[in-house]
């Protein structure tokens, strides 16, 4: 089955501030020592953490000019000194309650990661288990919501994805070059995996906003990636369609691959911003919800 996502048309109305906004927070970041969710909040910035051997940024918003509620969640979950979870959700914006979708799917995979943490975590059956419980959560609410989601653990430096949907996870090394990047469960998505369709093309594709597996959906299935070692400045990118509909992996990569973290998320953010309010016949432009966590080793 194939379900729709909804563009967004701007409209002129004042940006709303976000009560989850970290005070206090600094370029340095805060040491996270709890979960960190944000569950369709419009943030007013850039938040920055430290935790899991590593530095992780988060942002989170509003189409620009959006009237209707954030359907983007984001969780940034420690486990101890040297492990983490971080999940990006997105509530499907063609359905109902799709804020509701996706703040379940984020809290739902929070609770599971901090039941299962301990010493030596294992966070394999916790994810699963999480997002098979927000599947069920969310087609008991009998709205017809839905959300993507995208999972990453951290593990002594090591990571592994996990993905349902079109939000996507991208790994880059400092020398540019793509280490990891997932496939959108969509019909663009493996158009690009079985060599039909060109990447840069894919991005442009009328039918880029159609997504063939969700959270809410009796046949919906978690694609478990490949473990992956990240060396000292390799970067990890999670982030919803709002993001990657936007931006070519190749321009994410460019922005993220050098300089302090915080200077990138905010470069990114801006790009990000500047693509979906000027509208191009050539350049990538999708006004949508966005949704970001990024995280390099220290």
């Amino acid at each position: 089955m194939l379900w729709p996502k909804a563009h967004t048309h701007p409209e002129k109305v004042p940006q709303r501030r976000a009560a989850a906004q970290t005070p206090g927070n600094t370029d340095m970041g805060i040491t996270l020592t709890e979960p960190e969710l944000y569950l369709g909040e419009d943030v007013a910035g850039i938040s920055t953490f430290r935790f899991a051997q590593g530095i992780a940024c988060a942002f989170t918003g509003r189409a620009p000019g959006k009237e209707s509620d954030n359907e983007d969640a984001l969780g940034l979950i420690p486990c101890g000194s040297s492990a983490a979870v971080l999940v990006v959700a997105d509530g499907l914006g063609g359905l109902p309650s799709g804020k509701q979708a996706s703040s379940i799917a984020v809290r739902q995979v929070s609770r599971n990661i901090v039941a299962s943490c301990n010493e030596h975590p294992v966070f394999r059956e916790a994810i699963l288990d999480g997002i098979e419980q927000a599947n069920q959560l969310v087609m008991a609410t009998g709205t017809g919501g839905g959300t993507t989601i995208a999972v990453v653990e951290i593990v002594n430096r090591t990571i592994r994805p996990y993905h349902v949907g079109d939000s996507e996870i991208l790994v880059t090394g400092q020398r540019g070059r793509i280490k990891h990047q997932t496939i959108s469960h969509s019909p663009v998505g493996y158009a690009v995996e079985a060599g039909r369709l060109e990447a840069g093309e894919a991005i442009h594709d009328k039918e880029r906003h159609i997504v063939s597996n969700i959270i809410g959906a009796t046949d919906m299935r978690v694609e478990i990636g490949p473990r992956i070692t990240l060396a000292p400045r390799d970067t990890l990118v999670i982030g919803s369609d709002g993001l990657f509909d936007n931006l070519h992996a190749g321009e994410i990569k460019e922005i993220i691959r050098t300089g302090p973290l915080p200077a990138a998320a905010e470069q990114l953010l801006q790009a990000c911003r500047a693509r979906m309010i000027q509208f191009s016949e050539v350049l990538p432009h999708k006004p949508d919800d966005l949704g970001f966590i990024l995280f390099r080793p220290e």
